[in-house]
């Protein structure tokens, strides 16, 4: 492996949804990352997530099965897990026994309402979290239910980047403690994090409470998608003034509109006109137009294109032609390897034991007994 985290050993119980993200983030740069999965299968050739990692495939329900947890544990700077609260200590895997095992682990606990709290206990997902953070409410169409985000606000944006953060702040406070630590990262508590900007302009009576009546939520005609002749879609952003004095010139629009860009009371009708106007062109027609000015003006991308344009091939956004990330951040004196496949579930087991010195016969008792699966 290559990267800034090279040399860092994380343990990641599998699960979904933002463990496995944190996971693979700090396995592109460079980490071991060893997935604890419960029984060996084939590989799944699409899951991004399981990409630069190895996997062992371990009974935990048995006592042995732990034991080989807690060996793996002894010599790993980092734990990641993401169930219920209470199921790690089930299994005799809670933060006390690792850390007998490892006084300097950092053990990583996700989850979407948190350690404590009425709910925690509570099944849930990113559209629930969203909804009692204030930020469901803000998103969608103004005489529409709200609209779920896909999952990236709650899981990955509020989730998965808190609880990165949080393991590796704590591997910087190890440095002067020698001590590990628990991290709490729950989705509630990094959706706020995230929505400062928004709850700022609130406060300060620049945001009002109905979706689309504001510059950022598609309420302001210079900042959301306009249909195009052959039914495509630009995405239009011109906040600034300057940029939409371009956006107006450029478009070919009466100067007029620069006069009344934020007014409120004249925004159904602006944005009226603007629906008209973009109809005029293909989406490539306005993109001739509009690329490379000020105009803050870029096709809406499906899937299958966005690999495909100039900008994100050249910086090689996507990994080959696929729809998948290259790693990120980048770094000049360290930089991350290109990905491998995603692992086969279990298919490192023997490897990363051998690592710890656990010998051949050892191993194949472990297996015949139902310890490794």
């Amino acid at each position: 492996m290559s990267g800034p985290l090279k040399g860092l050993t994380v343990v990641e119980m599998a699960a979904i949804g933002p463990v496995p993200l944190a996971g693979q983030l700090m396995a592109d740069l460079g980490a071991t990352v060893i997935i604890v999965d419960r029984k060996s299968s084939a590989a799944v050739v699409t899951d991004i997530n399981r990409r630069n990692k190895q996997s062992i495939a371990v009974n935990l329900k048995s006592t042995e099965g732990r034991d080989v947890l807690l060996q793996v544990l002894s010599k790993a700077d980092i734990l990641l897990e993401g169930f219920r609260p209470g199921v790690m200590e089930k299994l005799s895997l809670g933060p006390d026994e690792c850390h007998q095992t490892n006084a300097g682990l950092i053990y990583g606990r996700m989850t979407g309402w948190g350690q404590d709290g009425p709910l925690s206990k509570t099944a849930g997902h990113d559209i629930n979290y969203l909804a009692i953070t204030g930020a469901l409410h803000a998103i969608g169409l103004d005489d529409k239910p709200p609209v779920p985000p896909l999952n990236l606000v709650a899981d990955y944006a509020g989730g998965a980047m808190f609880l990165v953060m949080g393991v590796l702040s704590a591997l910087h406070e190890r440095r002067q403690s020698g001590k590990g630590q628990v991290i709490d990262a729950a989705m509630i508590d990094g959706v706020p994090s995230i929505m400062g900007f928004i709850q700022n302009l609130y406060h300060d009576q620049q945001w009002l409470p109905e979706r689309q009546s504001n510059m950022l939520d598609g309420g302001a005609p210079y900042y959301r998608c306009y249909k195009t002749a052959d039914d495509k879609y630009i995405a239009v952003g011109a906040i600034e003034p300057q940029f939409f004095k371009e956006l107006i010139e450029l478009s070919g629009m009466q100067e007029s509109e620069l006069d009344i860009q934020n007014d409120r009371a004249k925004w159904p009708e602006t944005h009226a006109r603007f629906e008209q106007h973009f109809k005029l062109r293909t989406r490539a027609d306005w993109m001739k137009i509009f690329e490379g000015t000020d105009a803050c003006v870029a096709p809406v991308l499906d899937f299958e294109e966005a690999p495909n344009h100039d900008h994100n091939k050249q910086r090689s956004v996507f990994n080959g032609s696929r729809f998948e990330a290259s790693p990120a951040p980048r770094f000049d004196r360290t930089p991350a390897l290109a990905p491998s496949a995603p692992v086969v579930v279990g298919s490192s087991t023997v490897e990363v034991l051998s690592r710890l010195g656990v010998d051949a016969d050892e191993l194949k008792r472990l297996r015949s007994a139902g310890v490794l699966t």
